[in-house]
């Protein structure tokens, strides 16, 4: 398809711009996919605000945004799975194939990868992005864009509970009511765990995961957390942990409230990347520590879960924006975070 295309940018900190580039040419092996929806990543608002994720430093002008959802229309020669008008979630990811993690499966570790919105590599608020034939995932009729485009996010919740053994019969607790935190409770709810717990210090966030699934809700800013499991776990405390929130008191608290043998998950990123843990106490208990990088074999599975009704991603989406409107987007996302549990850009005219 020949043509131009309109692509936000983010020009330096906390600015955003819109210019035109080619839409992009289809290799053999891929599809051209006009977008529709693409989801706001914490790691999007991070670079908008900052500028940098640890030693990772955007270099403007940067396109963000890994988080797609949309329609092929058109195919390269060699595809096979694919026909325009298909509905698909894009797994944002491109990996070597050919390193020790890739060979093993494990290809969301491999060092090569080509991922979007990761610098230098572009993102995808733009209107049509092509990609590899197997990266893009087909929806089910009853599954929309909408939701395609929030398989990524749900993709990390289900690695989570997966790295996490979760499984019936278990009692869960999840520490941080963001996306990611939401993401989390609900794949552990589609996954069989008995009893899921989410710990928060915002009330709105806290009030959607119980609107969502959850057991029972916990504020941080109202009760002592530690104590609050314990006596909801009769003195025994939980099976699992995931804990999204990337704070060193977090941390803590995970080892403090986990019965002896079980399992946390780490899954947030710290501001320093550094803390200090309560090692003894967690040899004492045997404890075993996962830790979560995006995910992998994943996206089959998510999208199942939301076409047979196992997870609610439309319930997680607080604020749907224009593209057009796309400064406010990231601006109001930034700023009123209490809020704004889970953004999403309307690409589509």
């Amino acid at each position: 398809m020949k043509g131009k295309m309109k692509v936000a940018v983010m020009t330096d900190v906390g600015k955003m711009d819109f210019i035109e580039r080619n839409i992009p040419n289809v290799e053999d092996d891929s599809v051209l996919v006009k977008l529709e929806y693409v989801g706001i990543c914490g790691s999007d608002l991070h670079f908008y605000e900052t500028g940098s994720i640890g030693d990772i430093v955007v270099n403007p002008p940067f396109v963000l945004g890994h988080e797609p959802g949309g329609t092929v229309v058109e195919v390269g020669k060699n595809v096979k799975t694919l026909k325009v008008g298909d509905r698909v979630a894009l797994e944002p990811g491109k990996t070597c194939g050919r390193c020790e993690f890739c060979k093993t499966g494990r290809y969301n570790l491999c060092p090569d990868v080509v991922f979007f919105a990761t610098p230098p590599v572009d993102g995808v608020f733009q209107e049509y992005v092509a990609h590899k034939e197997q990266l893009c995932f087909k929806l089910p009729d009853n599954v929309s864009t909408l939701e395609g485009a929030l398989i990524e996010p749900l993709a990390v919740g289900f690695h989570a509970a997966n790295q996490g053994g979760a499984h019936a019969g278990q009692t869960a607790v999840v520490l941080g009511a963001g996306c990611i935190g939401l993401v989390s409770m609900m794949a552990l709810i589609a996954e069989g765990v008995s009893k899921v717990y989410v710990v928060d210090i915002m009330e709105k966030r806290l009030n959607k995961a119980l609107e969502l699934g959850a057991t029972d809700i916990i504020n941080a800013k109202e009760k002592d957390v530690v104590q609050a499991i314990l006596e909801l776990t009769g003195g025994l405390g939980c099976d699992l942990v995931i804990e999204t929130a990337g704070t060193e008191l977090t941390t803590h608290q995970s080892v403090q409230m986990t019965k002896k043998g079980a399992t946390i998950v780490l899954l947030g990123y710290g501001k320093t990347g550094m803390m200090n843990m309560p090692m003894s106490l967690a040899i004492d208990k045997e404890l075993t520590f996962k830790t979560v990088f995006r995910y992998r074999h994943i996206y089959p599975m998510a999208i199942e879960a939301v076409a047979n009704g196992k997870v609610n991603l439309k319930g997680i989406v607080t604020n749907i924006f224009d593209f057009d409107d796309i400064q406010n987007a990231m601006d109001l996302s930034v700023k009123n975070k209490e809020d704004i549990v889970k953004a999403v850009v309307k690409i589509e005219s």
